[in-house]
């Protein structure tokens, strides 16, 4: 199965963290000179889903590739979310594909995924009758090959593979940070894949930009290594390092993130062992980081009664340490000008149940209220 579903170049074009302008609308044209930058390179995979941006993600898609470029250049992966804000019912969560189809305007589907089941919504997939729809849409020619992504401990991941064996692949979120972290459970929810002959297609692999611009004791690490790879190469090549996989993502915000990205994977080859080495002493300094490792994704302020800007805020604590405390304080500020602050928080977890990472939101903002001046 994985030769069939194996993208040929090992980077995917990720559309979760699209370019935009400054009155939030889409930056068409940057978004056009990536996406031709990607195919001239021998990328052929992009990624979307029905709720990234609104919609608006697919239709970027479409206007800078599926209107542009011949159909056989590229595939297309999208997503339906039965948690999704606006999904209610069955037929709502079933409509999400004509409307994907009709945002797209591909006429069919290369990979099509039933999207970020976890503990909280997993059971919305069986109640819907989502599974066997993706079956039968794959039977009438919408759907290519068709699988899930999981964000879940991987009791549930194998329960579902046993009880689902029709599923074709699998997305994970897997980086050198989370590969032990008990929370996300990257290297074991991995290894169950592979033992059930799943291919595993990558998302995540620099944790939303994380890891493209870490903490100074990672990047002092990645320095002193003897190579000239910049943090977000390191990323990409240990999770492209990895077996049985279709292709590692990358939400691409910029043509220099592009261009980054495509100097990795060109003529790529897995680590080896000294550079193995490295990751290690990576994720030694991380382990011992006290930063909130959120990835921005904003799962969590879709259903956030009190519209508190949560990715926002922990990315300015993150950012404080070593900065005097009335920086802090007026960064915070700007975030939540025209938001929620952590002391809107009214502690109804929506966030904690929507959250890939399983963080303990609540608590967290009740930590970030010291710095609301």
């Amino acid at each position: 199965m994985l030769n069939n579903l194996k993208s040929a170049f090992p980077l995917g074009f990720g559309l979760m963290r699209l370019p935009k302008l400054e009155d939030g609308r889409m930056d068409t044209d940057q978004i056009m000179a990536m996406a031709d930058r990607f195919l001239e390179s021998g990328g052929t995979y992009f990624d979307t889903a029905y709720v990234y941006d609104g919609g608006s993600s697919e239709e970027a898609f479409r206007d800078a590739v599926a209107r542009r470029h011949p159909r056989d250049s590229y595939t297309i992966a999208t997503k339906l979310h039965a948690a999704a804000a606006d999904c209610h019912s069955e037929e709502e969560a079933k409509a999400q594909l004509e409307k994907s189809l009709e945002r797209l305007e591909t006429g069919y589907i290369d990979y099509y995924l039933l999207h970020a089941i976890q503990r909280s919504n997993y059971e919305l997939y069986e109640r819907y009758h989502l599974w066997d729809f993706v079956q039968e849409q794959k039977a009438r020619g919408k759907i290519r090959h068709w699988g899930f992504s999981f964000h879940a401990d991987p009791e549930l991941l194998e329960d579902l593979l046993k009880a689902h064996p029709e599923a074709e692949f699998v997305q994970l979120q897997i980086n050198y940070a989370d590969w032990e972290n008990p929370g996300v459970a990257s290297s074991r929810n991995w290894e169950i894949c592979r033992d059930y002959g799943k291919p595993v297609t990558i998302m995540e692999p620099v944790k939303g930009g994380v890891l493209a611009q870490p903490i100074p004791e990672v990047r002092e690490v990645f320095e002193n290594s003897g190579r000239d790879w910049s943090c977000a190469g390191w990323a990409l090549r240990y999770a492209a390092s990895l077996g049985n996989l279709i292709t590692v993502l990358s939400g691409m915000s910029s043509m220099e993130q592009m261009e980054d990205n495509l100097r990795t994977m060109k003529d790529f080859y897995p680590m080896t062992g000294e550079e193995l080495e490295v990751i290690r002493r990576a994720q030694q300094a991380i382990s011992a980081d006290k930063s909130i490792p959120c990835t921005a994704c904003h799962y969590c302020t879709e259903g956030c009664p009190r519209k508190i800007a949560i990715p926002e805020i922990f990315n300015v604590v993150n950012r404080s340490r070593g900065s005097l405390a009335f920086r802090t304080v007026r960064e915070y500020g700007i975030v939540t000008r025209t938001t929620g602050k952590a002391s809107d928080c009214i502690a109804c977890r929506r966030c904690e149940a929507a959250c890939p990472q399983h963080l303990p939101i609540v608590r967290l903002l009740q930590e970030c209220r010291k710095w609301e001046g």
